[in-house]
């Protein structure tokens, strides 16, 4: 069911529910011997929380999903981390609630402000400075490319990797390095690299004898630009 919260003026919907595994909520409780009954009791009374064995069963089943409360309950009482009952982490928060971290603590690691930091998971979008999207990726453990999915800036790094292949790609170094924590020398191979790959498909589609479309396989190689930078930076 979705609730909703006001504040001043205008209503907002509460978070949505994390992508919970299901089947590894069962497999966790059956290592442990428990049945559906223990875990609900376990979440009463250690945690306070109105659940049935029949919402514990419904969980198991993909029928219905906890919520971010729920859930961390859940893994107080299975004894496991947060992240084992979460499907595939892909938003901030999700990140946040895999690791067990409350709001207000990853805020404070990353050098934030809790509300300032509420915004950002909340809509999506990262909009911290070097030095604090670099913490984050830290206390949350992501690397480079989990990273630049969790904060909503896919987009923005396909436009500035478009740009430095078909422009002047030193001038792209510095604002790739403030999106992603890898190393600068990385990134200027990295982008030397499909400066020189979308010129020379440029050429060889120009010169003589070519036929069909000259800027067909300049448009392809951008369209992958993405995934072409992944390889050009390596493991």
């Amino acid at each position: 069911m979705v609730t909703f919260r006001i504040y001043g003026v205008g209503v907002h919907h509460s978070p949505p529910s994390p992508p919970f595994n299901a089947l590894a909520a069962r497999q966790l409780r059956e290592g442990l011997g428990m049945a559906p009954g223990h875990v609900a009791y376990g979440l009463r009374a250690q945690y306070g929380l109105a659940v049935t064995p029949d919402t514990v069963i419904a969980w198991e089943r993909g029928r219905l999903a906890p919520t971010a409360q729920e859930l961390t309950a859940l893994a107080g009482v299975l004894w496991c981390a947060p992240g084992e009952l979460i499907a595939a982490a892909t938003t901030l928060r999700e990140h946040r609630i895999a690791r067990g971290l409350a709001a207000d603590d990853l805020a404070r690691r990353v050098g934030l402000d809790l509300p300032g930091y509420l915004r950002m998971e909340e809509s999506g979008r990262w909009r911290g400075n070097e030095r604090q999207t670099a913490a984050l990726a830290e206390t949350l453990g992501l690397g480079a490319r989990e990273l630049l999915r969790a904060t909503g800036r896919d987009d923005d790094l396909a436009t500035l990797l478009r740009d430095a292949a078909t422009t002047r790609w030193q001038a792209y170094v510095r604002p790739v390095v403030k999106l992603l924590p890898l190393p600068k020398r990385s990134v200027e191979a990295a982008l030397q690299r499909l400066y020189t790959d979308y010129h020379a498909r440029m050429a060889a589609t120009s010169s003589w004898g070519a036929s069909g479309d000259s800027g067909a396989a300049g448009r392809e190689y951008l369209d992958g630009i993405v995934q072409h930078f992944w390889e050009a930076v390596g493991p």
